[in-house]
């Protein structure tokens, strides 16, 4: 069974069998870049360990950060294992989270802070799947103790995130013991040392990092497995130079060109007689639209997106929602014909969108923005910035073009738990209606095909 692992899993799993068999109790960290074989080794182990101990009423347990999915894709992998095993009408499932071969159970739990998972034990080994994911109250006050009375071998799997997280806590203590005594309780190995035993893997990851770009948050933790550290610019100094484009800035379009945009609504809150009763400053939100053109000239193996050129801003500030409606569908529709929009729809934003989607038709795509949908537009930003794919027209002077590059100065990023990203502008260092505006103009021309530039612009 260990046989088909590869060598890095190998390793991994002899010095866990070591653990179990001279029952040292030993708690392993394993980072493994994404896709890199980390659940084969867990359900090889798995298969071993339920093989060995069938004639004993012992459990082995495995967690994961939510049930469903990830716990009952953590058992389906063993379940397959068996059948190839030769375990057929062997093994049996009970209560939707077990797995029994004999008088062994492998029980597979959630580790949502809800779940209920009190009075398990752990006899043979205890394993935390994306641990990084995993609250560590609750690793600490349900599942550690499930080993406590049998001295339990213990890994955590996951790949890198911030440091604040459960597995990187464990890697630093782990680390910290290496130091001291020479033992090997940390494994990690990156998408290079996963891509010598696998050039298909080797292409997807070289793919992913054109994608995304090398310094990509996502690329940086779960492929190169290099932990981020909160509280820093949205957009480094990097990033904001290849977002530097030469072209010029256009006031009307150009025939044959195809354009998009995005659209960052605005409260009305400022034009209100008790926001002014209140001292909020008037114009401190707006609308902001910002004009993008589709280039396919650079498309090849390697460059399979269109570039996205910024050619126009427009902004509206302390102007009623309902005065801007015929100007919006103006800009939009008749004067740049633009194909796709993505638009604002979250509160006071869902009218206006509607208002426009009605008027313009399939292409309006309406954005609501939460905590989820905000990260992955975020990711989706650093990746047109990162892959080159994003450019700003140069320099004209504009209160516009400045305010874009300070809002792009000024972006912080905050990194939170399940791998998701807030970004934004301290309201005490201004607005960030352009950064929005320009995330919403990078998801408007995400996976766009080609052929829908043969347009009359």
């Amino acid at each position: 069974m260990i046989n088909r692992l590869r060598p890095y899993q190998k390793e991994i799993a002899v010095a866990v069998l070591d653990s179990i068999f001279h029952h040292k109790g030993i708690t392993f960290s394993v980072e493994i870049a994404r896709q890199g074989g980390k659940n084969e080794l867990s359900a090889q182990l798995e298969l071993l360990l339920m093989t060995l101990f069938m004639s004993s009423s012992k459990n082995l347990i495995k967690c994961a950060p939510t049930f469903k999915p990830q716990a009952l894709i953590s058992m389906a992998r063993p379940k397959d294992r068996l059948n190839d095993a030769g375990f057929v009408n062997i093994w049996s499932a009970e209560q939707g989270h077990i797995i029994r071969l004999g008088n062994c159970r492998a029980v597979f739990l959630s580790a949502e802070s809800s779940a209920n998972v009190v009075g398990n034990t752990a006899h043979i080994l205890l394993e935390i799947d994306e641990s990084q994911d995993v609250s560590k109250e609750k690793y600490t006050k349900d599942f550690k103790p499930m080993g406590s009375t049998t001295n339990v071998t213990t890994v955590h799997y996951g790949t890198a995130w911030d440091d604040s997280t459960l597995l990187e806590e464990v890697k630093q203590g782990n680390l910290e013991l290496e130091r001291k005594d020479g033992l090997k309780r940390h494994f990690r190995y990156d998408w290079q040392e996963v891509a010598k035993y696998n050039p298909d893997y080797l292409a997807y990851v070289e793919a992913e990092r054109q994608r995304l770009g090398e310094n990509h948050p996502l690329f940086r933790t779960q492929y190169c497995l290099l932990p981020i550290h909160d509280g820093g610019g949205f957009l480094d100094a990097q990033q904001r130079a290849q977002l530097k484009g030469k072209h010029l800035r256009l006031h009307h379009p150009e025939k044959g060109k195809t354009y998009i945009a995005g659209i960052d609504i605005a409260g009305e809150a400022e034009e209100d007689a008790d926001a002014l009763f209140n001292n909020i400053r008037p114009g401190q939100d707006s609308t902001v639209i910002t004009i993008g053109e589709l280039d396919y000239s650079g498309i090849d193996e390697l460059h399979k997106e269109p570039q996205i050129n910024i050619v126009e801003h427009y902004r509206w500030t302390g102007k009623k929602h309902a005065a801007l409606y015929p100007q919006l569908v103006d800009v939009l529709g008749k004067v740049w014909n633009c194909r796709r929009i993505v638009i604002d729809s979250t509160g006071i934003g869902l009218t206006v969108s509607s208002f426009l989607k009605k008027a313009l038709g399939s292409r309006v795509i309406p954005f609501v923005f939460s905590a989820g949908s905000k990260s992955e537009l975020g990711f989706n930003l650093l990746a047109a910035v990162n892959s080159g794919r994003l450019k700003m027209y140069a320099a004209d002077g504009s209160p516009e073009y400045a305010e874009f590059w300070q809002q792009a100065e000024k972006a912080k990023s905050c990194y939170r738990p399940n791998r998701t990203v807030n970004f934004y502008v301290e309201p005490s260092q201004g607005h960030d209606d352009f950064l929005m505006s320009l995330a919403l103009l990078a998801e408007a021309g995400r996976d766009y095909a080609p052929r829908k530039a043969k347009g009359n612009g």
